[in-house]
């Protein structure tokens, strides 16, 4: 056996292998694409229409479109989660009521995410809020749990708070995509700068975390959507995590296929949009 394999086979121990298989999980070719679905309790039913709403519709999405994962709050899990894509179980939240500085606190433990058959857990960090401290020590405790049962754990990490100006700011995205990594997150869920270049610097920040993005609030237009989609795989990350973008579509499987072509098969906007 050579150096090379006797360092990555070491390096695999520390992280703990069934955690590195975990993330591989939902991976294809080191690319993936997540469908989100835990906006019901961040945001409210606002996001929400006669068909959208529904977990189920979802879950179905989430099989006929290809998606590598799903990613659901305990309550839809344990309702909806029918066990046929890989799960992301997001361990804590907030609603969009209280204002002042965001914190979000564990509402699920890693135990019962196990329970209810997911290979990863999610959880928030507001950086920059006066309470990161608080959601920084609960994801240090919370990733330990989750490489106890060989589950991966994933930091969706949103700058926020008084004392930040733009969350999509260079330094900002990269200061992101760093905690992650210092954090011990498998992976982490950043928002995309606009920029190839300036995102490269946060994807090189993030070192061994694999870089997914924020696929935010639906954007203005499929192709302005999908070009921010391949500028951050041009940037080197490994795919996104989308919601609105895909089950607000009028057509949400024409979207997902969209999404496989360009991020899975790495073709170009154009060639993932023909028919």
């Amino acid at each position: 056996m050579c150096a090379e394999e006797v360092l990555t086979r070491s390096y695999s121990y520390n992280v703990t292998e069934g955690t590195k298989l975990g993330i591989d999980g939902f991976l294809s070719n080191n690319r993936g694409v997540l469908l989100a679905f835990d906006q019901g309790l961040e945001h409210g039913p606002t996001d929400f229409n006669e068909r959208n709403y529904d977990p189920a519709f979802i879950m179905k999405l989430a099989e006929e479109g290809g998606f590598n994962g799903v990613i659901f709050q305990k309550g839809l899990a344990e309702k909806y989660y029918n066990g046929k894509v890989p799960l992301i179980l997001k361990v804590n939240g907030k609603t969009s009521l209280p204002k002042g500085e965001p914190i979000a606190r564990q509402i699920c433990s890693v135990k019962r995410a196990a329970e209810v058959g997911a290979k990863a857990v999610g959880y928030t960090i507001y950086l920059g809020s006066a309470h990161e401290h608080l959601m920084l020590e609960e994801f240090g405790r919370i990733q330990e749990e989750a490489h106890a049962h060989d589950m991966a754990a994933i930091a969706w990490i949103y700058p926020r708070g008084q004392s930040i100006q733009n969350d999509i700011a260079p330094e900002i995205v990269a200061y992101a995509a760093r905690t992650g990594l210092e954090v011990g997150a498998d992976a982490v869920k950043i928002k995309y700068t606009g920029d190839v270049e300036t995102f490269k610097w946060a994807v090189k920040c993030a070192g061994k975390t694999k870089v997914f993005m924020s696929g935010g609030p639906k954007a203005r237009s499929e192709v302005e959507f999908l070009r921010q989609v391949r500028g951050v795989l041009d940037a080197g990350a490994v795919g996104l995590a989308v919601g609105r973008n895909v089950w607000q579509s009028s057509d949400p499987l024409k979207i997902a296929h969209y999404l496989k072509r360009l991020v899975l098969e790495d073709r170009s906007v154009e060639d993932a949009m023909k028919n």
